[in-house]
């Protein structure tokens, strides 16, 4: 099935802690705060008016991803395809089309209820991006936002639903220490995974900056912070991102990285990463001690196996600040 979705265009967080998530984006993560308001803000990481819409209320997450699309035309053929399988589609208010700064947005759920919001042409802002501290940028453009990462209580609830239906294509996937499931829309290795841990939620958002430097500042500065980092600094096997994870002041965390693969996504063919999610380092603080010393079992094992990942970053489809 050919996929009609482009890129992860923004995501909408729910939160009773506003002042908090504006020092946190701003001061460390280098977003720029824009369009205050009392129950709310956007964050910007490149040109585009928001990445992340800032919002007030109880849930302390992710409360919808905005899945981008070409045109109106390719908004509407994801609405039949979506009512033609049985799942409810609402066109939104115009209220929330304003607020979102983009042409039009229908809205479906998930299968575990997740809100997704389907959209098109978004509005750029009229002045360049300003980051919140001194950074090199984020690497957006036709990549999107970057990817998010859901828990499931069993995968098999969800994946039928974003492969068969909304065209997302399998990268790889791994069944130590943990079942996750990674998917592409474009040439970044996913925007979007489903890591199977027994509960229902959001795990991470995942942001990429355009430099390594960028990555380490912000390590820094989170190990001043006590319990700020959830995950320490590593490389991924599958992505190649070197990075680590913030939390975040809501229940889910932040992966702060650089050096992301990319794909072909035409021709790219799938496989079960066998040896593990790190090269190394990530040390995860949200396993159990029995996955985290499997974890670390792996990360040896791909070392002594001599696995590597390419020291280099693709030189295409990055934002910078004032591009």
């Amino acid at each position: 099935m050919e996929p009609l979705l482009q890129s992860l265009g923004y995501v909408v967080i729910e939160t009773r802690r506003l002042d908090d998530w504006g020092g946190f984006a701003t001061g460390l993560l280098g977003m720029q705060l824009a369009d205050r308001a009392a129950t709310g803000f956007n964050l910007r990481t490149d040109e585009r008016v928001g990445r992340l819409f800032v919002t007030e209320g109880d849930r302390e997450s992710i409360s919808a991803m905005g899945w981008e699309v070409a045109d109106a035309d390719t908004l509407a053929q994801v609405a039949a395809r979506l009512s033609d399988a049985g799942h409810g589609v609402e066109r939104a208010s115009a209220s929330l089309i304003e607020q979102r700064r983009v042409a039009d947005i229908i809205v479906a759920h998930d299968p575990l209820g997740n809100r997704l919001e389907f959209f098109h042409g978004a509005a750029r802002a009229t002045d360049k991006f300003a980051p919140g501290r001194a950074i090199s940028g984020f690497r957006t453009g036709p990549l999107g936002l970057g990817h998010v990462v859901l828990t499931a209580k069993s995968a098999d609830q969800l994946l039928p639903f974003y492969t068969d239906l909304l065209g997302f294509r399998l990268s790889d996937y791994s069944l130590r220490p943990f079942r996750a499931f990674f998917f592409h829309l474009n040439s970044r290795h996913h925007s979007f995974a489903v890591v199977q841990t027994g509960e229902d939620g959001v795990h991470h958002l995942m942001v990429e900056l355009n430099s390594m430097d960028d990555v380490g500042q912000a390590y820094d500065l989170a190990q001043l912070e006590e319990e700020r980092i959830g995950v320490t600094l590593g490389r991924h096997t599958n992505d190649f991102m070197t990075s680590f994870y913030a939390r975040t002041p809501s229940s889910f965390m932040v992966e702060y990285g650089w050096g992301g693969r990319s794909i072909d996504p035409q021709n790219w063919q799938p496989f079960e990463c066998d040896y593990g999610p790190s090269f190394w380092g990530h040390e995860r603080s949200w396993l159990g001690p029995e996955k985290r010393a499997e974890a670390l079992k792996l990360r040896l094992e791909a070392a002594a196996a001599g696995r590597r990942a390419p020291d280099f970053i693709p030189e295409t489809n990055k934002s910078a600040p004032g591009r």
